[in-house]
């Protein structure tokens, strides 16, 4: 699509005729005497012939006077931008990388999908999409780590995400132990809004500290912690089940770190939460865009100084 261009004062337009309305008036006469009378045209045949000369010279001088009025009416282009500012949020998330996570309950486009793979996807696509918010990824499984820290580069954080492997980080589920993490590294940010996002599928088998007392101590420091609990068995209807998720806890390490919770047990409640995640979280992208201009005064600007010179420089030789 070409960009049309518009004229910042179009009225300027109004002195294109000036210099002809200036040749048109009558030249004023001096009154007074001449000390010598001569017919006209006496001193004609000394004059050398320069009417091509005359009439070239012209062309140059209103070629010259058009482009100078053309750049005072300002011609200019519209551009529009994306407005990215930085948020003042920050955000950490904490994933669940413990074996139960290669278990392919989910299901896309009629192919079994693991629960790794199904975070990976919508995960990677939510932190690709927060322009303007500091975002840092926490792994955990039975130890935890940082995989990466709090950085505006969030496409480094998506593939952070997308590269995580289940057993970096032992294949057992301390989930107090990652949100603890979680909330040592955010507690320490001088950013306005703090959150943090656990995501599990399984039960806290660290037995070191409760997780709910880590959300209590993040909601003391201004944390605001989100729980998202992933698979189809829930630990209150399946005790017996491997690969149960313990929904209770994780809604109640979200009641007390004062975010929401969010049951997962498909792709569609996955993009769902997703999508809910981001009106909770408003997105800094989300933003209308900055319409600007591209003034483009200097060509013609330049064009009428260049046939100056030029006319100056011909008229000289």
């Amino acid at each position: 699509m070409i960009a049309s261009v518009t004229l910042a004062f179009p009225l300027a337009l109004l002195l294109l005729p000036v210099p002809l309305l200036a040749r048109l008036l009558p030249m004023a006469r001096t009154p007074g005497r001449s000390a010598l009378r001569v017919a006209p045209g006496t001193f004609a045949a000394a004059l050398p012939a320069r009417e091509g000369g005359d009439r070239a010279g012209q062309a140059v001088l209103v070629a010259a006077w058009t482009a100078l009025v053309v750049a005072l009416a300002g011609p200019q282009i519209a551009a529009t931008r994306e407005l990215v500012t930085a948020s003042g949020r920050e955000i950490l998330l904490a994933l669940d990388l413990s074996g139960s996570m290669l278990k392919e309950d989910f299901v896309l486009d009629g192919a079994p999908l693991s629960r790794l793979e199904a975070v990976k996807r919508v995960a990677a696509r939510f932190v690709a999409a927060r322009q303007g918010d500091r975002i840092g990824l926490v792994i955990f499984g039975e130890r935890a780590y940082i995989a990466q820290p709090p950085t505006f580069d969030v496409a480094s954080v998506a593939r952070a995400i997308e590269v995580a492997q289940i057993g970096i980080s032992g294949r057992s589920t301390a989930i107090s132990d990652g949100l603890g993490l979680a909330t040592r590294r955010i507690m320490g940010s001088d950013a306005t809004t703090k959150v943090v996002v656990l995501l599990s599928d399984g039960v806290d088998t660290s037995g070191k500290v409760q997780a709910t007392d880590v959300a209590r101590l993040a909601a003391s420091h201004g944390v605001r912690v989100h729980t998202i609990a992933l698979g189809p068995e829930d630990l209150a209807d399946q005790p017996a089940s491997r690969d149960a998720v313990d929904a209770v806890a994780l809604r109640e390490i979200a009641e007390v770190g004062g975010g929401t919770s969010f049951r997962v047990r498909s792709m569609a409640d996955l993009e769902a939460m997703a999508a809910t995640l981001d009106e909770l979280e408003p997105n800094p992208m989300k933003r209308p865009p900055l319409r600007y201009w591209h003034p483009l005064w200097m060509w013609p600007g330049g064009a009428a100084l260049g046939l100056v010179v030029l006319l100056a420089a011909w008229r000289r030789r």
